[in-house]
C-alpha cells in the first residue's frame, strides 16, 4: 500500500494536464510561431546580423540578445506537432520553412564573414563549432520545456526566451556561414551538424510533451472532411511506426556526438593534468637520443634500481645502475663522456657499466 501511495503522490506531483490549454491553442501557437512572412524572415536577417558580429568579436552578450530575437525555434516545434498528430501537411511546411530559413542565414552569415576586416577564430566561434552529447541533453531538455510551456494556458513568452538561448540554434548556423567564407568545408560541416544536432533534438524533446499530452492525431486521412474508425485506427499505428523509426534514426545521428564528446572530455582533462604519461625519472628516452649521437656504435641503454638481499631475503641496498651496450670498445675518454652525460640525468646515479653487444 505504501509503495502505491507513493506512486500516486508521484504522478499527481508530475501531472502536467493540469492548467493545460485546449489542444486547438496548442496548435495555433506552434503553427503561428513557424510561419514564415515578411516580419519572420526581417527579424531573422536581423538576429543572424546580430549574433554574427557577436561571435566575430568575441562578445556573449551580442550572441545571447541574437538568440533572443532569433524566430528558428518555431519550425522546430512545428514538426514536432506534426510528428504528435501525424500532420504530413505540417510537417512538409515546417521543413520547407526551416530550410527556407536556414538558406537566409547561411547567405547572411556568409556575405558578412566575407567582408568582415576581422578573420580570427574566436572562442563564441570554436565553442558553437562542434556537437558533443551536452548539445543533444540540452536540445531535449530545452525542447521538453518549450513544448511544456506552449502547453499551457497563460502565454509562455518569458520561459520561451530562456529556452532560446538555451538552445542556441543560431550560432552554429553562423559558424558555418564562417566556414563558408573562409573555404573550410570541415568547419562549415562541423558546425552545420551542430544546428542540425539542436534542431532535431528540440523537436523530439518537444514531442516527447505532445505525445505525453495526447495531441489528437490527425484522422482524416484521405481529406474528405470525415473521420472513420478505420482512418483513426491507421493513423495511431502509423505514428507508432514513425515514432520507433525516428527514435532509431536519431540515435544513429547522434554518433558523431560521442566522438567528438570523447575529444572534448580528453583536451579537458589534459588542461587540467589529468592525464598521467607513464613515468620516466631516469630520462630514459632523452639520455638514449644523446648516447647514440655521442657513442660510437651504439646499441642500448637501460637504468635501474638493483637491489642486495641478506640471508633472509630481505633488501639491505638500493643502488641505481646504468648500463650502456656497444657494438666496439669504447675508450676511457668516451666512457667518462658518457658517465658525466648520464649523471646528469639521473642524479641519484651510483655506477654505469659498459658491455659489448654479441
Amino acid at each position: 500500500m505504501r509503495v502505491e501511495r507513493i506512486w500516486e503522490v508521484l504522478r499527481d506531483a508530475f501531472d502536467v494536464s493540469r492548467g493545460r490549454a485546449k489542444y486547438a491553442t496548442i496548435r495555433e501557437r506552434i503553427i503561428s510561431a513557424a510561419r514564415v512572412d515578411g516580419i519572420h524572415l526581417c527579424q531573422l536577417i536581423s538576429a543572424m546580423l546580430i549574433a554574427s558580429i557577436g561571435l566575430n568579436i568575441n562578445s556573449t552578450e551580442a550572441v545571447i540578445g541574437a538568440m533572443l530575437v532569433c524566430p528558428l525555434m518555431g519550425s522546430a516545434l512545428a514538426m514536432a506537432l506534426a510528428v504528435a498528430s501525424m500532420d504530413m501537411h505540417v510537417l512538409r511546411h515546417a521543413v520547407g520553412g526551416l530550410l527556407l530559413q536556414m538558406g537566409i542565414c547561411l547567405v547572411t552569415s556568409t556575405l558578412y564573414f566575407a567582408f568582415s576586416p576581422l578573420s580570427t577564430e574566436t572562442s563564441e566561434l570554436l565553442t558553437n563549432s562542434s556537437a558533443t552529447i551536452w548539445d543533444v541533453i540540452i536540445a531535449l531538455v530545452g525542447g521538453f520545456a518549450g513544448a511544456l510551456g506552449l502547453s499551457r494556458r497563460q502565454e509562455p513568452s518569458t520561459l520561451l526566451a530562456g529556452v532560446a538561448v538555451a538552445t542556441a540554434l543560431m550560432p552554429p548556423l553562423c559558424s558555418t556561414g564562417y566556414g563558408l567564407a573562409l573555404g573550410d568545408a570541415m568547419q562549415a560541416l562541423s558546425a552545420l551538424y551542430e544546428f542540425l544536432v539542436n534542431v532535431v533534438f528540440i523537436a523530439f524533446g518537444a514531442t516527447v510533451v505532445l505525445v505525453w499530452l495526447r495531441m489528437p492525431l490527425k484522422g482524416d486521412l484521405d481529406g474528405d472532411g470525415r473521420v472513420t474508425s478505420e482512418e483513426l485506427a491507421e493513423a495511431d499505428h502509423d505514428s507508432r511506426v514513425l515514432r520507433r523509426r525516428l527514435v532509431l534514426a536519431l540515435a544513429v545521428f547522434a554518433i558523431p556526438c560521442l566522438y567528438f564528446s570523447s575529444q572534448t572530455v580528453q583536451s579537458a582533462l589534459e588542461e587540467n593534468g589529468t592525464v598521467f604519461e607513464v613515468a620516466d625519472p631516469y630520462d630514459t628516452e632523452e639520455v638514449t637520443k644523446e648516447l647514440r649521437i655521442v657513442l660510437p656504435g651504439f646499441v642500448g641503454y637501460r637504468v635501474g634500481v638493483e637491489d642486495s638481499y641478506d640471508m633472509a631475503g630481505d633488501v639491505m641496498d638500493q643502488r641505481v645502475v646504468a648500463t650502456v651496450t656497444t657494438n666496439a670498445q669504447l675508450s676511457g675518454e668516451q666512457e667518462r663522456e658518457a658517465r658525466a652525460l648520464i649523471a646528469l640525468h639521473v642524479p641519484s646515479l651510483d655506477d654505469v657499466s659498459f658491455e659489448l653487444a654479441n
